[in-house]
């Protein structure tokens, strides 16, 4: 209570001076002795503005070269080059734009400095002025829009027929991972069936679901177009891959999906980045309550023959919980071992 009442008393003072400021300034005119004239402080001012131009200029240009090199975040896909095309090209115009516009802020404030023989020209209005300003941002700006609609649906347009299917599920505060099996085809879900064993709440009455795969980690193949299937099984998380420049929000009751072609394994990426333990991380990049920041995973990208090997070595996810299924089996008899055994049964 008395911080607020000092805040307050600090607050009246600073008007009342104000106002005794403004009062001292108006009795000058009335009594004849207010001076209209300029003093140096101008013209120090202007030089002082143009310095700051040309200085903040040549901070600009070194922070930027410094900082691209600090934090730039290679990119392992398809998807990310015309995202990263897109975003370069936005920067480049705007950097022109807001480049020509400083130098003649500033430039202007030292050039038409007050001068008491100078005397301000009143412009009221200029057609052709006011066209061209209006013009070339339109044009430019449905340029970079259209520019920008074509990029979002070649990311957008269904993936091709030969995509890896995987389904990422988010919850608080991990993520869960499930493939398809020999079949190729993912079983359905249900939220009843949710619980401490089947936390996707899978139906195995449905027989695509008996060889899903639900591993402790994510690889997929380079060179392979992936179709991330994402949902959310409590709140509101993001889907967010950076060095893939994959991002999608998991909304509950609502699936979404992204698609993408990696490009580089994570042994080329360790290569180039000269990190030898580098690896491509699975984020969550919407706030989703308190360990939110524990919301990680890695994703592991391999050469096709070794993601292949991988694959093969996974068993399905009832193959070690037979009580899951009656007697242990599938509809179809299928005793479930690893993903190589269930290609060769089926």
């Amino acid at each position: 209570m008395i911080t607020f009442a000092i805040i307050i008393s600090l607050i009246l003072i600073g008007v009342i001076l104000a106002l005794l400021f403004r009062i001292q300034i108006l009795s000058s005119i009335f009594s004849g002795s207010f001076q209209k004239r300029v003093g140096k402080s101008n013209k120090v001012n202007a030089v002082l503005l143009l310095l700051f131009l040309i200085i903040g200029g040549i901070a600009f240009i070194w922070s930027f070269q410094n900082a691209e090199k600090r934090i730039h975040i290679p990119v392992g896909s398809v998807h990310g080059v015309w995202i990263d095309d897109m975003f370069w090209l936005t920067m480049v115009i705007l950097a022109i734009v807001f480049v020509i516009t400083q130098i003649l802020l500033f430039y202007y404030s030292y050039r038409y400095q007050y001068k008491e023989e100078k005397r301000a020209y009143f412009f009221p209005h200029n057609n052709k002025i006011e066209i061209i300003w209006t013009i070339i941002p339109a044009v430019v700006m449905a340029l970079l829009v259209f520019k920008g609609w074509k990029t979002w649906t070649k990311i957008t347009d269904p993936a091709p027929k030969e995509a890896l299917v995987v389904e990422i599920v988010g919850k608080q505060f991990n993520w869960i991972v499930r493939y398809p099996g020999a079949d190729n085809a993912l079983g359905t879900v249900k939220t009843k069936l949710i619980d401490a064993t089947n936390e996707l709440g899978i139906d195995f009455s449905d027989q695509n679901s008996i060889d899903d795969i639900v591993p402790s980690e994510i690889h997929i193949p380079k060179g392979r177009p992936v179709l991330f299937k994402i949902r959310s099984r409590d709140v509101l998380h993001s889907f967010y891959l950076p060095h893939f420049r994959a991002q999608m929000h998991a909304v509950p009751g609502m699936p979404t999906k992204f698609w993408f072609v990696p490009t580089k394994t994570t042994a080329d990426m360790a290569t180039e980045t000269g990190n030898p333990d580098f690896k491509y991380e699975l984020v969550c990049n919407q706030i989703c309550g308190a360990n939110h920041f524990a919301m990680r995973a890695v994703v592991i990208v391999d050469e096709p023959e070794d993601y292949q090997k991988w694959i093969d070595s996974q068993k399905a996810f009832v193959a070690d919980k037979p009580e899951l299924l009656q007697n242990g089996k599938s509809p179809q008899g299928i005793v479930l071992e690893s993903n190589e055994t269930n290609k060769a049964s089926l």
